[in-house]
């Protein structure tokens, strides 16, 4: 008999250990800082596009099939394939599993042990990856049943401590509410999760699959009750840091690294029991996204290949190559990134989106690629910026393109690209249907 309460807890669990990396602990303290006493409105811009985003993606894998690749019999199989890779990429070997090891020993062994020796600490990290990755059926069993619990206390523990008495009251900022909101929305962006999440919805459906969920409609529903419990785990555990950060007693005009706020924070709460217990929870967000990742891309690896690379062999490739880029600092890691991820996330939120609303009632694959591919174009501006090409010209066209000022850019074009060809397909289908025969 299977257990639906147990499983959606067990999915819902490994699914926020996933998403929950790094990157998720170190930015919702600043985004409380500097927020301040509008903080409650930062909460809503970052639950926008740190939570409620990566759960559109999940949803929109878990309504066109069982993995991301799977969308390419909606859109088109060869462009949804590079797209994959693109992400794989973005979150794999290159990106980010390098930066779960660099955060990790930069936030939890570099301050207590300023001398070891980074390789050496990239050999043992990857070491524990590949051996809690290497039996893939598992996966998310070990995440959700053993490592997130851990990860949740240790948090929850620091949040609930600092919500019942916060270091200090939360000091004025300069930003309105609305500015609020629109600093976290931004942020949000740079926890990468709406690209992770196409990825992750197909180890969370796999895992839903063996524990003898095979019918499509109890598929969605265990999954998405999974996704609801992930979010409400990621709802209380960043509200509760950004309340933190706006509480933390440090002054925005203060130079303090988000790192250090963080310890600080810890500190005040707790204590200096604090640093030991962030460290902790590092280590866990870490190791947890890293696992999740190095599955993923083993997994993906395996299906690309037919086999010819085998889940194992790419899972040893995987650590290999992350543990080489781990050696960097984690500055160094976002900034070689930065480039690849403006081009990739419009084009994957762009797919996402089209096909959530309009994947059930529009068959034709042309407005879903006319409407990647507007937004691969204006993607690529911030490209061509990033390496001084252009820029005044891309300047003059970012004032006469909406949402820009947001980073949105890519919205409004690839929706009217999407429902102009949309309308073109009608309009020649209408033609040909009333033409003689």
């Amino acid at each position: 008999m299977k257990n639906k309460l147990g499983t959606a807890v067990t999915l819902g669990f490994a699914l926020f250990a996933m998403f929950f990396g790094a990157g998720n602990l170190v930015l919702p303290p600043f985004i409380g800082l500097q927020s301040g006493d509008e903080w409650f409105a930062a909460v809503s811009g970052f639950f926008t596009t740190g939570i409620i985003a990566p759960f559109l993606g999940v949803l929109t894998v878990v309504l066109f099939g069982t993995s991301f690749t799977d969308l390419g019999k909606k859109v088109n199989p060869t462009i949804v394939t590079v797209l994959a890779l693109l992400i794989m990429l973005c979150i794999g070997p290159f990106v980010a599993i390098p930066r779960t090891a660099a955060a990790t020993f930069e936030i939890g062994i570099q301050p207590a042990f300023t001398h070891f020796n980074p390789v050496v600490f990239s050999v043992l990290f990857f070491s524990v990856v590949f051996f809690l990755s290497v039996s893939q059926s598992k996966i998310v069993d070990i995440i959700g049943n053993f490592l997130t619990p851990f990860l949740i206390i240790s948090l929850g523990i620091l949040v609930i401590l600092g919500l019942i008495n916060p270091p200090a009251i939360a000091l004025e900022t300069d930003l309105s509410a609305q500015e609020s909101y629109v600093y976290a929305f931004h942020q949000g962006y740079q926890t990468l999760d709406v690209l992770a999440s196409v990825i992750f919805a197909g180890i969370i459906i796999s895992a839903a699959i063996d524990k003898g969920f095979t019918n499509a409609n109890e598929r969605f529903k265990i999954t998405v009750f999974a996704g609801l419990i992930s979010m409400l785990a990621l709802l209380f555990i960043y509200g509760g840091l950004i309340y933190l950060g706006a509480h933390s007693g440090i002054s925005v005009s203060e130079e303090i690294s988000r790192v250090d706020l963080l310890l600080s924070i810890s500190r005040a709460v707790m204590g200096t029991n604090g640093t030991v217990v962030i460290s902790m929870a590092v280590a866990l967000a870490c190791l947890t996204t890293a696992i999740a990742l190095t599955a993923a891309m083993g997994s993906f690896i395996d299906k690309l290949t037919k086999g010819k690379i085998s889940y194992r062999v790419a899972v040893i490739l995987t650590c290999i190559v992350s543990g080489y880029f781990s050696v960097k600092s984690v500055d160094e890691i976002i900034e070689y990134a930065v480039v690849i991820l403006s081009f990739v996330y419009p084009i994957t939120f762009a797919l996402i989106l089209t096909l959530l609303f309009f994947g059930k009632i529009i068959f034709s694959k042309s407005p879903y690629i006319a409407a990647i591919a507007t937004a691969g174009v204006v993607a690529s501006l911030t490209v061509f910026k990033h390496f001084g090409l252009f820029s005044e010209q891309i300047a003059v066209l970012n004032t006469w393109l909406p949402l820009s000022e947001h980073e949105l850019g890519w919205v409004l074009p690839s929706f009217l690209a999407f429902f102009i060809t949309a309308g073109l397909n009608r309009g020649l289908r209408k033609s040909r249907n009333m033409s003689p025969s």
